[in-house]
């Protein structure tokens, strides 16, 4: 991300010195396309990471998957997480990798140490090493699985960005951000789960969370309703999106059914405000900081949605460890900082 197409959003304090200064660009859109808000060059292209799993989950219920295999409202919710791999999140994806008559063989996201602090500690005291069911993506690319096994497309190679699967989601992710269609995403890379990520612009991003929020604006009712039923899984589930002390866990309980979330790797952030009375259409909100630096993006995070008035003083007030993050040194002692310096300018 180049200097002049961001702009600064957070300042690092010690004491009374800055020792540091992140930048980023925010934008808020509606499911039409109207900016509501912006700050920093909206049309910047960044990675979609995993701030698109909701759209990736969409074949699993427009495929009729998640009814054949009698997915409940916290399975959907996981199909479209970063979990965390605490023992509900591993459990759950184990057991919809059963009913699938699946393994863990035919998950391609490959392993990783659990997210979860304690979760990994546990996996290391009992001397056992990570297996894909620790992969934040497992309930992700499960869901994934399952649509390839009910639309009868091959298992093999179903990360690949020409597998029918990819093509699908392409399309979708396409119609979601208000492009003309899935050739103009041009700029596809390969995410750490070994899932395809898109270059997509961060007003493209905002606008297909806004689609998310508000899903009848594709009019499309079949697709309307697939999104409207991950997305209700997400709101009523939030402990299946991301685990115990994340971000997105926390400010979807906070917001209790305003809106979701999702995070992605390198800083990337979506939110899909669902319709309310300061929002008749629905808003989506994305955010990219330009270094990805994850100290800052809480904080953005949390001060672009009460600049907009998303959340009530209360709802606030449950999101303050994430709001100014302050730092403490090896003894415990406040050492400084981290606060936002931004004014977002509303259309």
């Amino acid at each position: 991300m180049s200097e002049p197409s961001s702009a600064p959003l957070v300042e690092v304090l010690r004491g009374s010195i800055i020792e540091a200064r992140h930048r980023g660009v925010i934008v808020a859109k509606t499911p039409e396309g109207e900016t509501v808000a912006a700050l920093g060059d909206g049309a910047l292209v960044t990675s979609t990471r995993s701030t698109i799993k909701p759209i990736q989950a969409l074949p699993c219920v427009l495929s009729g998957a998640a009814e054949h295999y009698q997915l409940a409202p916290r399975e959907l919710a996981l199909i479209c997480a970063s979990h965390s791999a605490e023992r509900f999140h591993t459990e759950a994806v184990a057991g919809l990798l059963a009913r699938a008559e699946l393994g863990q063989r035919d998950l391609l996201c490959g392993p990783h140490a659990p997210m979860n602090p304690e979760a990994s500690a546990a996996l290391l005291r009992a001397g056992r090493a990570p297996e894909a069911l620790h992969n934040n993506c497992s309930g992700k690319h499960t869901g994934m699985l399952m649509s390839c096994r009910r639309r009868g497309w091959a298992l093999e190679g179903y990360v690949d960005p020409e597998h029918p699967l990819q093509r699908r989601i392409r399309e979708l992710l396409a119609r979601f951000a208000g492009l003309p269609s899935a050739d103009a995403i041009t700029q596809i890379g390969m995410d750490g789960c070994s899932a395809p990520t898109f270059g997509v612009s961060v007003e493209g991003l905002a606008r297909a969370a806004a689609t998310l929020a508000r899903p009848e604006a594709l009019g499309d009712r079949a697709l309307a309703a697939a999104t409207a039923k991950l997305t209700a899984a997400m709101a009523a589930h939030p402990e299946m999106v991301g685990g115990t002390g994340r971000l997105d866990t926390a400010l979807m309980r906070a917001a209790a059914g305003a809106l979701v979330c999702k995070i992605g790797a390198e800083s990337v952030y979506s939110i899909a405000v669902f319709p309310s009375a300061r929002f008749p259409a629905g808003l989506g909100i994305s955010i990219k900081i330009a270094d990805g630096g994850i100290r800052a993006l809480r904080v953005v995070v949390v001060e672009t949605l009460r600049q907009l008035g998303v959340l009530d003083s209360s709802a606030l007030a449950r999101l303050r460890r994430f709001d100014g993050q302050r730092d403490r040194n090896c003894r415990g002692l406040e050492i400084g900082v981290n606060r936002p310096i931004f004014a977002l300018s509303t259309r």
